[in-house]
């Protein structure tokens, strides 16, 4: 809006959430509180007959109304309806993707339970269900077996507004990466490659991620750029894109990628990346997509890989829900993020989980408890806080493992069987980090009481070995390295723009 105002614009704004900091009087010329429906916006564009609409900026409500508006003659400025539509729609958008040569996760659609109960079982389990058509990943749900199918694609077929499920193979132990990139039409830039550091799974809006990718091979990096920006160019993108790719195998010497989806659009990655690269994309995008100037009249036209690393950590409401499990997965539950730099990427990781309210402790006990097909995973995770002087406790599986690994760690009864537990140490103040993967749904009931403890009592818990990985070495970093605090400004070198 400032952005479009400098260049002689006058602007309109339709929000329906009053609490954010967009509904400042001075942000745009007009301001309109309105439920975001065709019907709604429709009244305003006969009120104010604008003469062009952006739809990027509002997330997926915004995109889900572009072809409605645009039938009832609104100009839809940036990305055009059509191009909207083939990344919107998974029939088209997989012929789009076939086109280009690029892989996709193999998935099927229906409105049918008995008939997604078949498509499921030509993927394979697991599969991911979710419904088509809404926001933060509600209802979707990783399933293992038929019984688990059945109870969530019921339930994902009511949260779907027109009854339509995607069941998608889920490719376990891959490396999520999410790219935003700008285009005018002409040129192409990447904005930021993010690798996420949990393992897929995890909800994008959840899942901790850095700029740049801090562990994958550059031969991955540099074919992730190369089908992000062909994909923005057959898609003719005016404005924002935001690509989320998995990565199966990516330390092997056979790598695969695979886009999971694309969103023309500005995603909630933008002002991280932003702040990342120092390069305020939001307001290049709306100077592209209102025509005012072209990508190369800006001077941005080579992405910016910066010296630095920035990690994204999300914020979770859990401590305002007493009892409830802060366990992660593919229906998003974070409400802010924060961002940590540095010039390590351990480092930048502490800095990230110090204000996101999660830190990490310098010394103390490291209560370690994770399912079967982890305890292999664990063990230098385990043996790295070991060396580091942590005192390890454990429950009967993962400490007996560990012993056999020459660990040093005392083991503990878990909730059901015997005192003190893990719960008794947290109330006395005994326990500075939980490393807990979940196991089967049977065994969640008590490791959810584990995990709710540990908000309550403000220990902080980790749910996943990626995430355990990255914490071990910003424990090691904590104690070997000089915690500095540094301004974005004293990062660019330069104030940035806004």
């Amino acid at each position: 809006m400032l952005a479009l105002k400098k260049e002689g614009f006058e602007t309109i704004m339709v929000n329906s959430n009053p609490e954010t900091v967009s509904t400042d009087y001075d942000t745009a010329d007009h301001l309109f509180f309105e439920p975001l429906t065709a019907e709604d916006v429709l009244n305003i564009c006969d009120r104010v007959q604008p003469t062009g609409v952006i739809v990027q900026f509002g997330g997926q409500t915004p995109l889900n109304l572009a072809k409605a508006l645009a039938s009832q003659n609104v100009p839809i400025i940036g990305t055009s309806v059509e191009s909207i539509d083939i990344a919107e729609d998974r029939e088209k958008f997989s012929k789009l993707l076939t086109h280009l040569g690029i892989k996709q996760p193999e998935s099927g659609t229906t409105t049918d339970l008995q008939e997604g109960l078949h498509i499921a079982r030509k993927l394979g389990y697991p599969v991911l269900v979710r419904p088509s058509y809404v926001l933060g990943g509600r209802a979707m749900e990783i399933v293992n077996d038929d019984q688990e199918f059945r109870k969530y694609a019921s339930i994902a077929i009511d949260a779907a507004p027109n009854k339509l499920i995607l069941i998608d193979k889920f490719l376990e132990s891959a490396v999520e990466v999410d790219v935003d990139c700008i285009a005018d039409g002409e040129t192409v830039v990447i904005g930021g490659i993010m690798q996420h550091i949990e393992e897929a799974g995890i909800h994008s809006g959840d899942s901790a991620c850095v700029i740049p990718p801090h562990s994958l091979p550059q031969q991955i990096i540099d074919e992730i750029r190369i089908q992000s920006m062909k994909l923005a160019r057959e898609l003719n993108v005016c404005g924002l894109m935001n690509i989320q790719f998995a990565v199966a195998n990516a330390h092997s010497s056979k790598p695969e990628i695979f886009i999971l989806e694309a969103n023309p659009r500005a995603s909630r990655t933008i002002p991280f990346v932003s702040k990342a690269i120092g390069v305020p994309l939001a307001r290049h995008a709306a100077l592209v997509m209102a025509k005012a100037k072209t990508l190369k009249e800006i001077g941005f036209t080579q992405e910016v890989v910066p010296a630095h690393f920035s990690v994204k950590e999300s914020v979770f409401p859990f401590n305002k829900f007493p009892g409830v499990d802060p366990i992660l997965g593919p229906e998003m539950k974070s409400t802010g993020e924060v961002m940590g730099a540095d010039k390590i990427f351990a480092m930048a990781f502490a800095k990230a989980q110090m204000g996101a309210n999660s830190p990490l402790p310098e010394s103390g006990i490291v209560f370690i408890s994770v399912n079967d097909k982890d305890k292999q995973a664990v063990i230098p995770i385990a043996r790295d806080f070991a060396v580091l002087g942590y005192k390890l406790i454990a429950t009967r599986g993962t400490a007996k493992i560990l012993r056999e690994h020459q660990i040093d760690v005392t083991e503990v009864p878990k909730i059901q069987e015997g005192r003190p537990d893990l719960i008794d140490r947290m109330k006395n103040n005994e326990v500075a980090l939980i490393i807990n993967t979940p196991s089967g749904r049977s065994m969640r009931i008590n490791e959810g009481r584990l995990r709710a403890a540990a908000v309550a009592h403000r220990v902080t818990c980790i749910t996943t070995l990626a995430a355990a990985e990255a914490a071990a070495q910003a424990c090691r970093a904590l104690r070997q390295q000089r915690f500095e605090v540094t301004s974005l400004q004293e990062w660019f070198g330069k104030p940035l723009s806004s």
